[in-house]
């Protein structure tokens, strides 16, 4: 069973950069295929942000993000993280961490997620 907790979120004016970690634990490389992030902004679908596989490779980034958000891991796949640079107001939102068996981008194929933490960007 796998277990991830978000960190590192807060408050942070637009233009500014964040970093935000996911501690990951008994995850199986031999079940889960891809990890990733996501994010839910107030009153909106919670949507895709970033992920890779579980080799940290094939990485895919929201339109959104591209060229300013990078998702990376640390050597022993304890630790996932999202860089987040040149934040925009509409970046504001609970961030998640998610794993999934199914290549894919969309929601319904992710299996599990942590609990979220909150980024919020003023103007």
């Amino acid at each position: 069973q796998v277990t991830l907790v978000e960190s590192g979120g807060g408050l942070v004016q637009a233009g500014g950069s964040h970093r935000l970690s996911c501690a990951a634990s008994g995850l199986s490389f031999d079940y889960y295929s891809r990890i990733g992030w996501f994010r839910q902004a107030p009153g909106k679908e919670r949507e895709f942000v970033a992920t890779m596989n579980t080799i940290g490779t094939n990485i895919y980034y929201a339109e959104s993000v591209k060229g300013r958000f990078t998702i990376s891991r640390d050597n022993a796949w304890r630790t996932l993280y999202l860089q987040m640079n040149s934040l925009k107001p509409e970046g504001t939102g609970e961030y998640f961490c998610a794993v999934s068996r199914i290549r894919s981008n969309e929601i319904k194929w992710w299996n599990d997620w942590g609990r979220g933490t909150q980024v919020t960007v003023s103007s």
